[in-house]
């Protein structure tokens, strides 16, 4: 039986420089469980090593939880990878890490912290999570679907790190599942305001960086379990799924 899930694909925890400690992965699903969400991403700048943390206190509190990330192309755009499980997710982390040049400056950048469902301190990551990465677009999103995962481009409207703004267009043969549109700007106004997203199926995440951020924009999906297979169907419209 189909189902309204609340759903925000896209929030950081403090393994993120730029997030903030109370993010911890037992934070993060806490607060969404509190803001009304069903599903939540843990979708840190290139790495999903907080990501399992979260998906064990998300089994405990009743939300569910998927492993992600936000991938920097070498064209400096964002790119939420978003797989089912742990293992696949591990797998585009190592694919990530492979092409991640740099090291960690946190008195510059911030801490990464490693953190688990217990709220302890396990350590840092020190490799540039907020850099870009070698990998061009193209093989960010073909390399997600091959291990089975969504590919949906980061806050399009955004003057920095969006598809639009980095290359000016969306690439008519990139498999996109999707694009998203932040909290800025109310749905009624996606299509004049953000005319580059044609005919992409458009969703709204929170991009949360801090507690209070986590669900301020979220999409509704009338799916029939909480799966990235069943959200690639809404995308669609396929099977009486969709964006509600």
């Amino acid at each position: 039986m189909l189902k309204q899930y609340h759903t925000d694909l896209h929030i950081h925890t403090c393994l993120s420089p730029c997030g903030d400690w109370e993010m911890s992965p037992r934070g993060v699903v806490e607060m969404s469980r509190d803001k009304g969400l069903d599903i939540i991403a843990v979708c840190d700048h290139n790495s999903m090593e907080n990501a399992e943390a979260a998906m064990r206190v998300g089994e405990k509190t009743g939300v569910c939880v998927f492993p992600g990330m936000e991938i920097c192309s070498r064209e400096e755009a964002h790119i939420l990878a978003i797989f089912s499980d742990p293992e696949r997710a591990r797998a585009m982390q190592e694919y990530v890490y492979d092409h991640l040049p740099g090291e960690n400056r946190s008195e510059y950048f911030g801490n990464q912290i490693i953190a688990n469902e217990y709220d302890e301190v396990l350590g840092e990551n020190d490799r540039l999570l907020i850099g870009a990465t070698t990998l061009a677009i193209h093989e960010i999103v073909e390399k997600t679907h091959a291990l089975g995962g969504l590919s949906i481009a980061s806050h399009v409207d955004r003057p920095a790190f969006g598809i639009i703004s980095q290359l000016g267009f969306i690439p008519p043969d990139l498999p996109l599942d999707g694009v998203e549109i932040s909290y800025r700007i109310p749905p009624e106004d996606w299509q004049e305001k953000v005319p580059g997203i044609g005919d992409f199926p458009c969703i709204t995440s929170s991009d949360a960086h801090y507690p209070d951020d986590i669900g301020r924009a979220r999409t509704v999906f009338l799916i029939d379990t909480p799966s990235p297979e069943e959200i690639r169907l809404a995308l669609q419209g396929a099977k009486g799924r969709e964006i509600v």
